[in-house]
C-alpha cells in the first residue's frame, strides 16, 4: 500500500530528536515507523505516523523543515526469507529499492516494512497477490 512518509531535517545535536517527538506527542500523533540517516552535522528523520497531514502541519508550525514522500508499506511473513521473497518480485520487475526500514509489528506472524522504490505504482501491483488482496494490513487506527 502506498503511504505517506514524513522527512524532518535535523541538526545532529543532543535533544533535537526529542524535540520532534515532543511536538508530535503533544498533538496525540503516534509513531508507526521511524528511521534516522545521519552525517556529522545533520540528520534526516523519516517517520510514518497515524495522522501524517496533521504531523506535517504541527512540525512546520514548530519551525522544523519537513518534506513528505510517498513510500510503499508492505506486510511480509515474519520468517527467514520473508522479506527476500518480496524483494525478488521487485527485482524481477526491474524495480530499484532506494531504502528500506522496519515498521511497527502487530502480530508475531507478520512484519511490516517501508520501501522507497523508483516506481511506486508498479511495485504495489507486483507485490499484490490473491491471498493478500483486500486483506487490511492492520486495524483502522494503524495508518490507513
Amino acid at each position: 500500500m502506498i503511504i505517506k512518509q514524513i522527512a524532518v531535517f535535523l541538526e545532529n545535536r543532543p535533544g533535537k530528536l526529542a524535540e520532534v517527538l515532543e511536538v508530535l506527542s503533544r498533538q496525540d500523533i503516534n509513531l508507526r515507523a521511524m528511521s534516522v540517516a545521519d552525517t556529522a552535522d545533520f540528520g534526516i528523520l523519516r517517520l510514518v505516523v497515524n495522522e501524517p497531514d496533521k504531523a506535517v502541519q504541527v512540525l512546520r508550525d514548530a519551525n522544523f523543515a519537513v518534506k513528505t514522500t510517498s513510500v510503499l508499506g508492505i506486510k511480509v511473513s515474519d520468517k527467514p526469507g520473508g522479506l527476500l521473497d518480496e524483494l525478488k518480485k521487485l527485482n524481477a520487475a526491474g524495480i530499484n529499492i532506494e531504502y528500506v526500514y522496519a515498521f511497527a509489528a502487530a502480530s508475531v506472524h507478520d512484519a511490516r516494512v517501508v520501501l522507497k522504490v523508483d516506481d511506486l505504482e508498479k511495485a504495489e501491483q507486483v507485490l499484490q497477490s490473491p491471498d493478500k488482496a483486500g486483506d487490511p494490513v492492520d486495524g483502522p487506527n494503524f495508518y490507513w
